[in-house]
C-alpha cells in the first residue's frame, strides 16, 4: 500500500524547478514542462477514489497559485485540503451528489480559457463518480444502465465503453470543454493494461470506442431489451461521437500515467523475498470470471505442493489486475471475496497453504470489506460454502468465521492484488 501510495505517486512524476526566465518556476511532468507564468489561473478539477491524496500532492507543489477547483470522490474517502473543494458521492452506482459534482467540474472545465491551466486528477472510481448523462438520458436511468451492466458480469472495458456514449464529460469530452486552455491530466490506474481511454472512462483521452461497440456489448450479454429506452435511443441515434484520435482539442492535452497495480505487486514481490519465500508474479493482467480465475490459483497451489512447479515451496505467487462476477444469486459479496470462496473450496484439505484476495482501495464491491483470506480448513470451519457461493454470499460466509479484510478506505486505488504462499 506504500508504494501505490497516490501522493508519492504524483511527487514521483511532477515536480517544480527554477527557469532562467525572471526566476519564475516551471512544472515538470513527464517529459513535459510548463511555465508557470504564462498561466493566469490554475484550477484542479477531477474524480476518483484516490483523487483526494492526489489533490493533496497538487497542494503541497502549488500551494496558493491554485485559483481553486473541485473533486469528486466517494463517500469516506476524503482527505484536508486548503485550496480544491471535495466532493464526496456514489460508488458503483452514481448518485445525486456525483452528478451535482460532475455539473460544477464541467463549468469549471468551460470557463478556463487560453491562458488557464486545468489540472485533472484521475483514478479509478472516476467513472462512477462522474456521472453527468447526456440529454435526455437521466441519472436514475444511467444508474439502471451501470446495475445491468454490472449483474451480467461486463468487464471494466465493455462498462466504460457504454458510459463514455451516455455522458457529456467522458470519452474526452471534458478536454472538449476545457479547450483552448491546457490541461494535464495526471492518472492512477486501476485497468489492466493501463488503457488511457478507459481508466475512468477517459474524461481527458481520444477515444477508441463507438456507439456500435456500446450497441454491441448490450447484444453480447442480452440486455438489449431491458436497457432504459433514452439510453437506447441515444446509442441508436445521430448524436456526435466522442473526440477521437487527432482531433484538435487534444493538441494542447497531456495525459500521464502516476502509478498502476504493478507498484503494488512489485512491492509485494520484492517484500516476499525479503521474507525468504521463493516468489513468482504470475501477471498483472489477469482478467476474468472470478471463479474461474480462483480456480487456475487453486490448481497452481496444488501443483506446486505436487511437483515444485513452477515454483518451490516456501513458495509466493501473486498476482494482479480485475475479475469480473456474473451475480446469479441474491447474497452480498465482492469479486475478492468471492475469489476467496471459490478458491477455498479446490484447496480444501491442502496443508500449508493460504491466498488473500483484496481490493487495494480497501473496499470489494458494495462491502465494507476489501477482501478476505482463505486456507486449507476454510471450508471445515464455516457453513456450507458452496451454497454460499451459490448465492453470491462470500461476505456472509467469510464473516461467520472471522476471515474478511477490513481496512477502510486507503486512500489508494490500483485495483486487486491476490497473494498466495505455501511453507
Amino acid at each position: 500500500m506504500k508504494a501505490a501510495d497516490p501522493a508519492q505517486a504524483v511527487l514521483r512524476h511532477v515536480s517544480l524547478a527554477r527557469n532562467n526566465v525572471k526566476a519564475g518556476h516551471e512544472l515538470l511532468a513527464g517529459h513535459r514542462r510548463y511555465r508557470l507564468d504564462k498561466f493566469r489561473n490554475i484550477y484542479v478539477i477531477g474524480a476518483g477514489k484516490a483523487s483526494a491524496e492526489m489533490a493533496k500532492a497538487i497542494e503541497r507543489l502549488l500551494g496558493k497559485r491554485i485559483t481553486g477547483g473541485l473533486i469528486n470522490i466517494k463517500y469516506g474517502h476524503a482527505a484536508r485540503l486548503r485550496r480544491i473543494e471535495l466532493n464526496e458521492c456514489g460508488h458503483p452506482i452514481p448518485d445525486r451528489n456525483g452528478e451535482l459534482g460532475a455539473q460544477r467540474i464541467a463549468e469549471i472545465a468551460r470557463q478556463a480559457g487560453p491562458d488557464d491551466l486545468v489540472l485533472c486528477l484521475i483514478s479509478g472510481g472516476a467513472s462512477a463518480l462522474l456521472p453527468s448523462p447526456a440529454p435526455p438520458i437521466t441519472l436514475e436511468e444511467k444508474q439502471e444502465t451501470t446495475r445491468l451492466l454490472l449483474h451480467c458480469g461486463a468487464n471494466i472495458h465493455e462498462l466504460n465503453s457504454v458510459r463514455k456514449h451516455i455522458s457529456a464529460v467522458k470519452g474526452g469530452r471534458l478536454a472538449q470543454l476545457a479547450w483552448p486552455a491546457t490541461t494535464l491530466a495526471l492518472i492512477l490506474s486501476d485497468v489492466i493494461g493501463d488503457d488511457l481511454d478507459v481508466i475512468g472512462s477517459g474524461p481527458t483521452v481520444p477515444d477508441r470506442s463507438t456507439f456500435a461497440d456500446a450497441r454491441a456489448i448490450f447484444d453480447k450479454y442480452g440486455i438489449a431489451g431491458r436497457v432504459p429506452a433514452a439510453v437506447s435511443e441515444r446509442l441508436a441515434g445521430s448524436a456526435p461521437e466522442t473526440p477521437k484520435p487527432g482531433d484538435k482539442i487534444f493538441e494542447k492535452v497531456q495525459n500521464l500515467i502516476v502509478g498502476s497495480n504493478r507498484l503494488a505487486v512489485d512491492a509485494a514481490a520484492e517484500r516476499a523475498k525479503l521474507l525468504g519465500y521463493r516468489t513468482l508474479v504470475l501477471s498483472t493482467f489477469i482478467e476474468g470470471e472470478t471463479r474461474d480465475v480462483a480456480r487456475m490459483h487453486a490448481a497452481i497451489a496444488k501443483e506446486i505442493r505436487a511437483t515444485g512447479r513452477p515454483v518451490k515451496p516456501p513458495a509466493c505467487v501473486i498476482s494482479g489486475g480485475e475479475t469480473t462476477v456474473t451475480i446469479r444469486g441474491t447474497g452480498l459479496g465482492g469479486r475478492n471475496q468471492e475469489f476467496a470462496l471459490a478458491a477455498a473450496l479446490d484447496i480444501a484439505g491442502l496443508e500449508d497453504v493460504v491466498m488473500l484476495s483484496a481490493g487495494t482501495d480497501g473496499t470489494d464491491g458494495p462491502t465494507d470489506a476489501a477482501g478476505a483470506i482463505a486456507d486449507g480448513s476454510t471450508i471445515a470451519r464455516g457453513l456450507d460454502a458452496a451454497a454460499f457461493l451459490a448465492n453470491n454470499d462470500s461476505y456472509h460466509f467469510f464473516e461467520s468465521i472471522g476471515d474478511l479484510i477490513k481496512t477502510g478506505p486507503t486512500g489508494t486505488n490500483v485495483a486487486d492484488v491476490r497473494i498466495m504462499l505455501l511453507r
